[in-house]
């Protein structure tokens, strides 16, 4: 029977490094915890070498895929992961499941690795965190904190619906700035076929009336030459605008204090900033509820939060808050000091010290906030609707006068 070295926490936080006599590592594991420890590190003396009298096992390795895991792959992976465990199957079993149920590509190939670690004796956060493109930090410590505490399927279910409810709210956002750009991409494609196949045929008529034209008329000519034969052409500006604007933000965002810039920016546009807030604080109080309601200490669970927050201006606000603490001071003060979140959320965070169920009332915060962004994409969206529509009728009004002037003109002088 195999060997295995481990090191593991015992009921009053002591660490204790044994050895212990099991038929594979789940039964190791299941053996260690039965002695009342929490197993942090587990490997078969040996290491992966072959067992006397048979020969070594192959690695299948990872194979080849282009492009990362995906979010919506993953997420789906975690919640059968997390059923597979509530149901009692050992871990390898069911990552052997779950891998050929995969189809061939990056999650596949991820999983065929992390299957030969577990076999050669790495724990299932030790495999995960050779993979920091498929499962970030977040990721790896809430499943080192399940191993530790033997509750990794509980875990994988508060890591499943986290996920899916960071899902849901990416979401709703895309989805409601689809139908904006939509319409907004239709509308400049008509207004840009205007300006270069009927202007420029009103304009050649136009030159046959040998009558001064009115000021509107010529804006609207000279902006159709440009738009048409300018040095550069407009076209190209509608054209490449758009990328070269992307790809200038994403160079901005490219160093830390690109990303304060333009995240400081961001929530201060008036209206469009509150939801960019709003989005961020129920992403990081979720974040941070998970980790510390997981048993992540909360000095590193912060640390984890800052780093995932997807705002810099969070991201720093959370350092402040973990060298405070770090300190001796409270979560709530420095949070108040850095003046990012409403005078709301200090308070449940204040309330959660004191009563020491801080990862619940993060968690209700979250809640309330998914809410708020709900009701704030929803109002965002019946807002743009009729602002399109006075601008798209502005745009044609004005085509339309530009045009017509001059034939009222012509008609008068006639009479």
């Amino acid at each position: 029977m195999p060997t295995f070295a481990y090191e593991a926490m015992n009921q009053a936080g002591q660490e204790v490094k044994d050895e212990i006599d099991a038929a594979s590592t789940e039964d190791a594991l299941a053996k260690i915890r039965n002695l009342g420890y929490f197993p942090t590190r587990i490997r078969e003396k040996g290491g992966a070498k072959a067992k006397a009298g048979g020969p070594a096992k192959k690695k299948r390795g990872g194979g080849f895929s282009i492009g990362g895991v995906k979010t919506k792959a993953l997420t789906q992976f975690t919640r059968q992961l997390s059923t597979l465990q509530d149901a009692g199957l050992p871990i390898l079993r069911s990552l052997n499941i779950l891998e050929e149920q995969q189809r061939p590509g990056a999650l596949k190939n991820v999983l065929r690795t992390v299957t030969d670690d577990i076999e050669g004796g790495s724990t299932l956060s030790e495999a995960f965190s050779k993979h920091p493109r498929a499962f970030d930090r977040l990721y790896v410590n809430m499943v080192a904190a399940g191993e530790a505490g033997g509750v990794l399927d509980v875990i994988l279910v508060r890591l499943a619906e986290f996920m899916e409810k960071g899902q849901k709210l990416k979401r709703k956002i895309i989805g409601a700035l689809i139908y904006p750009l939509a319409v907004v991409s239709f509308a400049v494609s008509i207004v840009a076929g205007i300006m270069i196949f009927v202007i420029p045929k009103f304009k050649t008529i136009f030159e046959d009336f040998d009558t001064e034209l009115p000021g509107i008329t010529m804006i609207l000519l000279n902006f159709s030459d440009w738009f048409v034969g300018g040095t550069p052409p407009g076209w190209t500006f509608i054209i490449f605008g758009p990328p070269a604007l992307y790809m200038l933000f994403k160079l901005l965002r490219s160093s830390k204090s690109g990303r304060f810039v333009s995240d400081f920016v961001m929530i201060k546009i008036p209206g469009f900033g509150k939801l960019v807030q709003k989005t961020s604080i129920a992403r990081f109080t979720r974040t941070l509820g998970t980790l510390i309601a997981a048993g992540v200490p909360i000095l590193e669970a912060i640390m984890i939060t800052s780093e995932t927050a997807g705002n810099e201006v969070f991201a720093r606000a959370l350092v402040n808050v973990h060298d405070s603490i770090r300190e001796g001071e409270s979560f709530a003060a420095p949070l108040r000091a850095a003046n990012v979140v409403d005078g709301l959320v200090v308070n449940m965070i204040d309330v959660g010290e004191e009563t020491g169920e801080l990862d619940k009332m993060l968690l209700k915060i979250a809640d309330n906030y998914e809410e708020e962004v709900d009701v704030a994409v929803a109002s965002l969206v019946s807002l743009l609707e009729p602002l399109m529509v006075i601008g798209l009728g502005g745009i044609v009004g004005f085509i339309v006068l530009a045009l017509f002037m001059p034939l009222v003109s012509l008609m008068e002088s006639v009479n």
